[in-house]
């Protein structure tokens, strides 16, 4: 694997970066420990930083030679609300937050490559190093994009990347089109008319009206989405009562839609308000539905994705290289940026052959530190590809 030899020398020392991130996790817009040290870090190599955005978010730039082009590349900081069950030595030491989804690998990579790059000084353009906080449901990536991330640091292209358990180490899966799915919430409030359960033709009862709202839901990925497409309509909660021999007056459902598609993620909001309403009223009760709309689709662009795949094959060759794979119905908010700048959002492999390989968000995850200097080599020879010395 023609990981940058370089880069590789240096692997302990981002491997020390990415378990002192680990041991000291920090939520969504609340990095500052984690911004501090990537803005420290980014400044003593000599790359201007911009701190501020969205809050936690900082930006490095280095910009060499007089090539007008720019490429950005984006890593996520943030930890999840969660215990960690690990015990080794660099185990969360802030109760009630771990980094479970590799967030801290993904900062230290793109240190890493900052730094090579920086040092080696072998591109012509600029390029922006983009630290996001919040992806972890606060869409920080949103938020950047909102305040002006793009208007400020021009980019002709934007890249991230996430690690994948699934896929073994010394692999990278860099495929075209719709990638992870828009992430919605829905909220359903019944309304009915309350009573004694022993007389129920004197109510009307919210629970079986929510019960067929739950089964008419279940017709819109199986009546009305193309088959060679992909959505999931899952109500997750049901609220509704207080005693055994009382029929509630109103009843509550929670659940979330996920879509790949935009126009299947319209039609389904239409839809669904639709089915919703009119349920209700034929059982003679009313219904509302709150359709929150939360992170959009990653769709990763063609031109962005072939240039992708052309750095990956460098680093872990084109046989290691996936171009086509089944999209993931989790939700990702690199998908803000790219809706704004062609983008493509690459996963690198970490699964250990023969080992039992805990996925993200699980108590017991950790980064595989192995991939940090196949990431950081991925965005090193991106950068290089893309702007070339003369």
């Amino acid at each position: 694997m023609p990981v940058n030899n370089r880069i590789a020398a240096n692997a302990a020392e981002f491997t020390a970066w990415r378990r002192d991130l680990h041991t000291h996790p920090e939520l969504g817009f609340e990095e500052h420990r984690t911004s501090d040290i990537v803005a420290s870090k980014l400044a003593s190599w000599g790359i201007e930083v911009t701190r501020g955005i969205a809050g936690t978010g900082v930006v490095g730039t280095l910009k060499l030679g007089n090539s007008p082009r720019a490429l950005g590349i984006r890593a996520d900081m943030d930890a999840l609300a969660m215990t960690e069950a690990n015990d080794f030595e660099h185990q969360s030491q802030n109760p009630g937050r771990m980094h479970a989804c590799g967030h801290d690998g993904h900062t230290a990579i793109l240190l890493a490559a900052a730094r090579h790059l920086s040092e080696t000084r072998n591109f012509d353009g600029t390029v922006h190093f983009i630290f996001q906080p919040a992806e972890e449901g606060g869409g920080g990536g949103r938020v950047m994009v909102e305040e002006g991330l793009f208007e400020r640091f021009p980019c002709d292209f934007v890249f991230g990347l996430h690690n994948d358990t699934a896929l073994p180490i010394g692999t990278m899966l860099v495929a075209p089109g719709p990638r992870s799915a828009a992430s919605d919430r829905i909220e359903i409030n019944i309304t009915g008319r309350g009573g004694h359960a022993a007389r129920p033709q004197q109510t009307i009862d919210p629970l079986l009206v929510g019960c067929h709202i739950v089964l008419a839901l279940q017709s819109l990925v199986a009546r009305r989405t193309d088959p060679l497409d992909s959505a999931v309509v899952s109500v997750t909660q049901f609220h509704a009562g207080s005693a055994g021999n009382v029929i509630p007056q109103t009843a509550w459902l929670h659940g979330t839609v996920r879509t790949l598609l935009p126009e299947t993620r319209d039609m389904i909001e239409h839809e669904m308000t639709r089915i919703v309403e009119a349920t209700a009223a034929a059982h003679g009760a009313e219904a509302k539905l709150d359709y929150q709309r939360g992170y959009p689709q990653v769709i990763n662009n063609d031109d962005a994705t072939d240039r992708a795949a052309m750095a990956a094959a460098k680093v872990v060759g084109a046989e290691n290289v996936i171009r086509a794979a089944v999209p993931r119905m989790g939700g990702e908010d690199f998908s803000y940026m790219a809706q704004k700048v062609p983008g493509c959002f690459v996963r690198v492999g970490q699964g250990r052959p023969g080992q039992e390989n805990v996925p993200v968000h699980h108590p017991r995850y950790d980064f595989n530190d192995d991939i940090l200097p196949i990431g950081a080599s991925l965005w090193a020879a991106l950068v290089e590809q893309e702007l070339p010395r003369a």
